[in-house]
């Protein structure tokens, strides 16, 4: 019996993955926390925690850091809002493009002009001509799941699409349509594009990405669209560019105080990812994962571990989470060799400073001495965390 710990309201279906074995509690002693956008900066994790899922891709809300030096492992949910995402940009394309944010506001305030309003209309809707998206160029930095998705059905609408990532994977790659152009550097992206879209990570090296640099090598009336995090863009940058023309339109899912006082601007309250589907979609993956890490001990998704996937056939499973040293597994698999335990399968990942090792041993092994391997292992310098699965 495993008990959940949940910092948030999810959805049923999240909670239906869990089954009769799971016991849901908010709060205690839990193996595992599953939440959303849950503060858990000031919050004293229980010495009980081994996993904390998060039902969406941001994980600022939890302190990662200091989960990884306890070998707590953090789940995200990359892709799960993906679609979620990209419909929202694929609108913001054709609002943007169309006048239709201004359009709409200046209809609304002819209310009470009676029977003449058709006649306002027709008189004033040229201030609102807008420009067709067919064959004009977008430009997408970064093509993770939400970039190719935009990609390829920027593709269907009849866009020319230019993709910058010199990280894609090779998942994405399979995915992403042949007639994505793939640009060399940023440059190629600011000085062709008519529409730019961002999709990266907020990361020091992505902090102020859209700079003046950037915007004075863009051409003159791009519409830049940001559902990715507000801190990419230079807001005083943004300012400048908005006021001589060469960004014509700025829609953003991450408005604040000084974004909303710059003309030509279209916030939206940050709605990219706010669909029923996408919440369940979070809520399911979020479990998912967290259940087959405590079942099984395998890791995908999470933020500060490695992926490690051994199938797991009820065997006697050790799993380690410990610094990236070497050495490491050699005294582990020497702790077995003393007591003459055969290791039926092994595999080891790294990710940045912290690895992660899955050891699968004879299921004849006395429940004593795994114990006292679990506890010469976990005394190891440099392990954070030991567990004995079976």
């Amino acid at each position: 019996m495993y008990t959940i710990q949940t910092l948030n309201n999810i959805v049923q279906c999240g909670l239906d993955v869990f089954g009769n074995q799971y016991e849901m509690i908010t709060e205690g002693e839990a193996d595992g926390i599953l939440l959303r956008s849950f503060p858990m900066h000031t919050m004293e994790l229980p010495a009980s925690v081994k996993a904390i899922a998060r039902a969406g891709a941001g994980v600022n809300n939890i302190p990662v850091e200091a989960c990884t030096e306890k070998g707590i492992v953090v789940f995200n949910t990359p892709g799960a809002n993906a679609n979620a995402v990209k419909e929202m940009v694929l609108a913001s394309l054709l609002l943007a493009s169309r006048n239709l944010w201004d359009g709409i506001s200046w209809a609304k305030s002819l209310y009470g002009y009676g029977d003449i309003v058709p006649e306002l209309v027709e008189a004033g809707k040229k201030e609102y001509v807008g420009n067709e998206i067919r064959g004009k160029r977008l430009g997408i930095i970064g093509l993770g799941a939400i970039g190719a998705l935009v990609a390829n059905d920027a593709l269907a609408l009849e866009m020319e699409v230019i993709g910058y990532d010199p990280y894609v994977s090779v998942e994405t790659a399979w995915r992403l349509s042949r007639q994505v152009q793939r640009a060399v550097n940023l440059e190629q992206i600011f000085a062709t594009c008519d529409y730019i879209t961002i999709h990266v990570p907020l990361v020091e090296q992505t902090r102020g990405l859209l700079n003046a640099h950037a915007f004075r090598s863009m051409k003159k009336g791009v519409r830049i669209f940001n559902f990715s995090r507000g801190e990419l863009v230079q807001e005083e940058d943004l300012r400048d560019a908005l006021e001589s023309g060469i960004v014509a339109n700025y829609v953003t899912d991450f408005p604040n105080n000084t974004v909303l006082g710059m003309k030509n601007v279209i916030p939206i309250p940050h709605l990219g990812a706010s669909t029923y589907e996408s919440e369940e979609n979070c809520a399911i993956m979020a479990a998912r994962q967290l259940k087959t890490y405590l079942e099984t001990g395998n890791i995908r998704n999470s933020v500060n571990f490695p992926n490690v996937e051994l199938p797991y056939f009820g065997q006697k499973r050790i799993t380690v989470a410990h610094k990236n040293v070497p050495n490491m597994v050699g005294q582990m698999t020497a702790f077995l060799a003393e007591h003459h335990i055969n290791i039926a399968d092994m595999i080891n990942r790294s990710k940045g400073s912290y690895a992660y090792t899955i050891i699968d041993i004879d299921n004849g092994v006395d429940a004593h001495i795994k114990e006292s391997i679990a506890t010469k292992i976990k005394n190891l310098p440099g392990v954070a965390a030991v567990r004995i699965i079976q």
